[in-house]
Formats: structure tokens, C-alpha cells, sequence
């Protein structure tokens, strides 16, 4: 009890636990977990016990060591060990040998020790006895160590080996819902509560289903399974009839460590189909944003025991979130998502490890059902305040720990019905985005919310207003001159399309010289940045001629890009801006020619001829005669008439420079 508790006041002790106590300054490596050290120690009292409580050993009456408790001695050996690993794991270790030693055969050893006082005999109602399940306990809390990889390791292998089946553990989650698992809530004036003892076979289940496979989802979908996950969420309360009425009876619910990884394991059940249930429903929707209310993320963050504080505030938040992504990520990771119709980079933090994002490829099926029924998501999603409860929830959170919560922002915000709840809940509140971008971020996060301004502007002139009152002009003016390549061109992509739909921000953009560095962009080092920099330039254009001065240092960079070897998307970006400088005036168009934008029917000359052909605003089909026009153009200019140039340039339609994509 002192070990454990000493590893929960102090991370650092758990490294004592485990290196060796006499060990050499001199010596390179230090052999973690092994002889000589705590946990060693401990797996011998384990061992010890084991063969004390095995029932050969019971009938002899002769034997030499006299254990006066050994049961208790199991329950707090084993909570020492799990509070090591889960505190290891809190500090970001992620192999579970710093415990168990790098030996194979040390490592199979202990996790059968474990494994073997998991199950005291061959009953599975056995596994309810304190003694068995903290064996559990500390068996899934050291094999959590090794969830942190993408791929399985020879440690999992054994474990997994090890293992109850499916079956059992569906057994086992029943068991947990029984009247009869209250008894461990009385063991020890309670102490095991704080440790989450009821947790352990929930930590076995969630390490089965990441490293089974789609058979391993099956499995516990085929049995019911994600069911009992709910029925545990929700088990803190149960109503029960007495006497003809229903009372509210108190039930022992899970600890932190134990809701995360009952959320982890319902997020590895949604590719099985149980989605439309957990997703789709009100009430299960509603269980999932009540776990992240203040009033119950502050008695988290207060919370002494595993899966508390701060991280385990974000540990909660992150579960949660990416049960939620789970129909966002599945859509966007399509194979036939078109690059127009939403910002698919938006969030690809949560698309990471995600089950949503194998959909596409495994279950087209499922796929289109997904798609189908989004509509109906959005509506619930609305319904229960999901939107504001995110929002909310960063202002739980250090800096450091928003990424997930901001990535499910984003790619909420690509849909106008959540995007609206969420500007009605303070998205954009000056405030809010002040210390967001004027703190500490980290890039994947700046990225996405430069992501959200850009999918708001591309969306609709109504968030035009919103995103000025936010103070986003000078933000970006600001993220122009950033030194990440990546942020340029976020940033000019934000700015095209903050000029798509009206010259709303012609005016803020002049007075606050962004026109000049986003023409200074359009020479940048990347070719990223140099895209949407054209992109901006374009739209900068469209609607009148308010800022074609500040603009005119723009041609020698966009004629350089239409002869240089540059993507076509570069290309098509820059000629679409060269035709929109002649759209409203011609004041330019002496410029445009002096540059040899336009220099006749060659392969390179055509480039601005072929920007001007192709328009992408509706109505513009006679493209032949159009092209035609222009080819006369430029032999005109060839031939020095360039007074016939403005007529006939205008005479071929104008565009928008091409959506953004990124």
C-alpha cells in the first residue's frame, strides 16, 4: 500500500521500483526489472502465493512457508504493480519490459503468475474475489503499456495467449452488473474503488479488440458486448423495484482508468456495425457529453486515484472525441471524397489509428450507410449540444492537451448546420481565439484552426463578419511571415477564401498591408505556399478593382509561374489571377503584356489563354469561340496592336481562381 501510494504522490519513485538498487554509476545500461529490484521482488511474493493458494498446495499440511493473509497479499501486491505501469504510462513510456525485463522468458513467466491468480480456479464467477481481480487489474494495466504502438509486439503475442476468450470476458462484464460484484465495494473500507479494481477485465477486453482484428470486433459485437460497455457507463445508478416502486440504488461505477478504457473499447466496436446504436441514439449520445460536463470533469481533475488529474481529464476528453469523429473520419477517408466538398485534411489528427478511417476500404457498404445517414447525426449531434460541449471542454484543458478536442472542430465546422451551433457558442469569440493564438500551440492545432477560419470563409459570406470581429486580419498577416511553410500556405488559403464571396475584407486587407505579403508569397521557397498564394491573388481581384495597385507587384510573379516547370494546379491558380486583374479595369493590362503573360500560340504562352478558357462559374459553355478570341488576342499583341487587348481580353469570362485544396 505505501508503494502504491508513494507512486501516485511521486511518478519518480516508480523508476526506483524498478531499477536496482546497488547499480554501478559506471554502468551503461541499467536492466529495469530485473533481479535485484522491487518489482522483482514482488513477482516472487506473486509466485510464492500463487503456489500457496493453488489448490495442491492447500492439502499440504506440512509446508514449510505459513502465509497468514496471502489473499490480501495478492490484492496489494498486484494494485502496487498496476499503479507502476500506469503511472509509467502517464509519463509516456510504452513498452511494458521496464517492468517484466526485456527476457522472453522472464516477461512469459510473470504474465503467467498474473494470469494464473486472475483465475483462482476454473469458475468465472471466481474472478470477482479481490485477490483475482486485481490480478487482472495489474495484468491489463501492464499490457496497456504496450497499446501505444501501431503495430503488435512479441509481448502482446504472449499476452494475448494468455488471455480469457471473448465468450469469457462477455461473461465476465455480466458479472460486474450482478448484485454479487457490490461485495468488493465493502473490501477494505473500500480502498479498492480507488484503484479501479473493477476494471481489469475491461482493460483485457479493450487490448483483445485493438490487437484481434475485424474477427476480434465481431466477436464482441456477435455477443453483445458494446451493450454491456453501455450498461457499465451507465451503471453508477440503477433503478430496481421494491415493493412495487422503483428507488434509486447506489452501485459501484468504474473508475477514470477504467471509463477510458471502456470508451477505447466501444471506439474498436463501431467498424462492427453497433455505430448507428451508440452514435445515433439521444440517450447514448447524451451519456457521453453528461461524462464531459464541468461539474464532472473538475471531480476528475480532483481525483487521487489511477486516471485522475489533469491527464486524466484529457485521457476522458480525447475517448470521447474520437468515439465522436468515428462517421466524420470514416466519410472523409473515402476513397470518392471529392477535394471540393469539404476540407478532408481538416482534423487528420483524429484520422490517425482511427478505425473510421479503414472503412472506406474495407466496407463500402457500410460506407454508404455512414453516408446516408449523416443528416440524421448532425440532427442528433445538434439536439444533445455536442458543439458547445467541446467548445466547453477547452477551457478544461493546458494548451498542450486541445489538439483532439480542436480537430473534432474542425471537421465539424465543414458542415454548415454544426458550424453555425458552434459560432453561436463562442467559436470565434475574440477572446477564446486571442488565447489560442497567442499561446503556445502546437502546429498540428494552429494548422487546424486556420483550417476552420478557411472552411468558414469558403462556405458562406455569412461568417465573414464573425471571422473580422475575431481579429483574424491581422492573425494572418502575422502567420504570412511564419518561418513553418506549412502555416504560409494555410494562411493564404484562409485569405483566398475570405475574398471568395464579396470584397468584405478588400478594405481591412488594404489597411493592414496583407496584400503585400501574400504577393510576396507568390515567389515563396514552397510550392504549397506558392498555390494558394495565386489562389489569394485571384480572388483579391474578382469582385472590383479596389486592389489592383496593391496587386500590380504581382504579374512578374504570376507570368514567372505560368512559364516555370510548376504544378498545373499553380498554373491554373496563376492564370486565373492574371485574367481576373483585367476583369473590372484596364489599368493593369499594360503591365500584363509588358510581362509576356500573353505571347501567342506556344505551349508556354497559352497558359493564361487556357485560364481564361476554361472558366468555372456557371453559365460560361462557349469555351471554343472564347479561346478563339483570346488566340487573336495574343497575335494581336505579337504584332503590336496592343490597343485591341483590353476589349478582347474582357470579352472572355473571368473566374474565381480554383477552390483551395489542400
Amino acid at each position: 500500500q505505501l508503494i502504491a501510494r508513494a507512486c501516485l504522490l511521486n511518478l519518480s519513485f516508480c523508476a526506483i521500483m524498478c531499477g536496482p538498487m546497488n547499480s554501478s554509476p559506471e554502468a551503461n545500461e541499467i536492466e529495469y526489472g530485473g533481479d535485484g529490484t522491487i518489482v522483482s521482488d514482488m513477482f516472487s511474493l506473486l509466485s510464492l502465493c500463487g503456489s500457496y493458494l493453488n489448490k495442491e498446495s492447500k492439502q499440504n499440511s506440512n509446508q514449510k512457508c505459513k502465509l497468514s493473509n496471502p489473499h490480501a497479499l495478492v490484492v496489494h501486491c498486484c494494485l502496487a504493480l498496476a499503479t507502476i505501469a500506469a503511472c509509467l504510462k502517464s509519463e509516456g513510456k510504452s513498452s511494458a519490459s521496464i517492468i517484466l525485463t526485456s527476457s522472453h522468458k522472464k516477461q512469459r513467466s510473470r504474465l503467467s503468475v498474473l494470469a494464473h491468480l486472475s483465475s483462482a480456479d476454473d469458475t468465472v464467477k471466481s474472478c470477482l474475489q479481490p485477490h483475482c481481480a486485481a490480478a487482472t487489474l495489474a495484468l491489463s494495466t501492464l499490457i496497456s503499456l504496450e497499446n501505444g504502438g501501431q503495430t503488435r509486439s512479441s509481448l502482446c503475442e504472449t499476452a494475448l495467449a494468455l488471455f480469457p476468450r471473448m465468450a469469457t470476458l462477455h461473461t465476465l462484464l455480466k458479472l460486474w452488473l450482478s448484485d454479487g460484484s457490490e461485495e468488493l465495494c465493502r473490501y477494505n473500507a473500500g480502498l479498492l474503488n480507488l484503484f479501479g479494481l473493477r476494471d481489469g477485465s475491461i482493460g483485457l477486453l479493450e487490448t483483445r479488440l485493438k490487437w484481434g482484428g475485424p474477427l476480434a470486433v465481431e466477436q464482441a459485437c456477435s455477443v453483445g458486448i458494446p451493450q454491456l460497455l453501455i450498461r457499465l457507463l451507465t451503471d453508477g445508478f440503477s433503478r430496481e423495484p421494491s415493493d412495487g416502486k422503483e428507488v434509486l440504488t447506489h452501485r459501484s461505477g468504474l473508475s477514470p482508468l477504467g471509463v477510458a478504457w471502456t470508451l477505447s473499447a466501444l471506439s474498436q466496436c463501431l467498424p462492427g456495425g453497433v455505430f448507428r446504436e451508440i452514435l445515433y441514439k439521444r440517450e447514448h449520445l447524451k451519456l457521453l457529453t453528461d461524462m464531459l460536463s464541468d461539474m464532472h470533469l473538475k471531480v476528475l481533475a480532483a481525483w487521487t486515484g489511477l486516471g485522475g488529474g489533469k491527464k486524466g481529464v484529457r485521457e476522458l476528453i480525447n475517448s470521447v472525441v474520437d468515439i465522436l469523429a468515428f462517421p466524420f473520419v470514416a466519410v472523409q477517408s473515402s476513397p470518392n471524397m471529392p477535394s471540393t466538398s469539404a476540407s478532408i485534411n481538416s482534423g487528420f489528427l483524429l484520422n490517425i489509428g482511427s478505425p473510421g478511417g479503414r472503412i472506406g476500404t474495407e466496407n463500402k457498404e457500410m460506407l454508404k450507410t455512414i453516408e446516408h445517414n449523416m443528416p440524421q447525426y448532425f440532427q442528433v449531434l445538434l439536439e444533445v449540444g455536442v458543439p458547445g460541449c467541446i467548445l466547453r471542454c477547452l477551457d478544461n484543458l493546458n494548451m498542450e492537451d486541445i489538439s483532439r478536442p480542436l480537430a473534432i472542430v474542425a471537421k465539424m465546422v465543414g458542415y454548415r448546420p454544426l458550424a453555425l451551433q458552434l459560432l453561436r457558442e463562442g467559436l470565434l469569440n475574440p477572446s477564446r481565439v486571442a488565447k489560442l493564438l497567442k499561446g503556445p500551440l502546437a502546429k498540428e492545432t494552429l494548422l487546424d484552426f486556420l483550417m476552420i477560419i478557411s472552411d468558414l470563409a469558403r462556405m458562406s459570406k455569412d461568417f465573414y463578419e464573425p471571422i473580422n470581429k475575431a481579429g483574424m486580419v491581422e492573425y494572418l498577416k502575422n502567420f504570412l511571415s511564419n518561418e513553418d511553410p506549412d502555416i504560409r500556405a494555410k494562411a493564404c488559403s484562409a485569405i483566398g477564401n475570405m475574398c471568395r464571396h464579396s470584397p468584405y475584407f478588400y478594405g481591412p486587407f488594404a489597411a493592414n498591408k496583407v496584400i503585400e505579403l501574400v504577393v510576396d508569397r507568390c515567389s515563396d521557397p514552397d510550392k504549397r505556399t506558392r498555390k494558394f498564394a495565386c489562389f489569394a491573388v485571384g480572388n483579391a481581384a474578382y469582385h472590383n478593382d479596389k486592389l489592383y495597385e496593391e496587386l500590380r507587384r504581382s504579374i512578374p510573379q504570376l507570368t514567372k509561374l505560368l512559364l516555370a516547370p510548376e504544378e498545373d494546379k499553380t498554373k491554373g491558380n496563376a492564370a486565373g489571377a492574371l485574367s481576373n486583374l483585367v476583369r473590372n479595369s484596364d489599368v493593369l493590362c499594360g503591365d500584363i503584356v509588358s510581362q509576356g503573360a500573353i505571347q501567342g500560340p506556344t505551349e508556354d504562352g497559352q497558359q493564361l489563354l487556357r485560364g481564361c478558357s476554361e472558366p468555372q462559374q456557371k453559365g460560361c459553355s462557349d469555351r471554343i469561340p472564347t479561346k478563339n478570341r483570346a488566340l487573336r488576342a495574343a497575335q494581336d499583341v505579337r504584332s503590336h496592336r496592343v490597343q485591341a487587348l483590353p476589349a478582347v481580353i474582357r470579352a472572355a469570362p473571368h473566374h474565381r481562381a480554383p477552390q483551395a485544396v489542400a
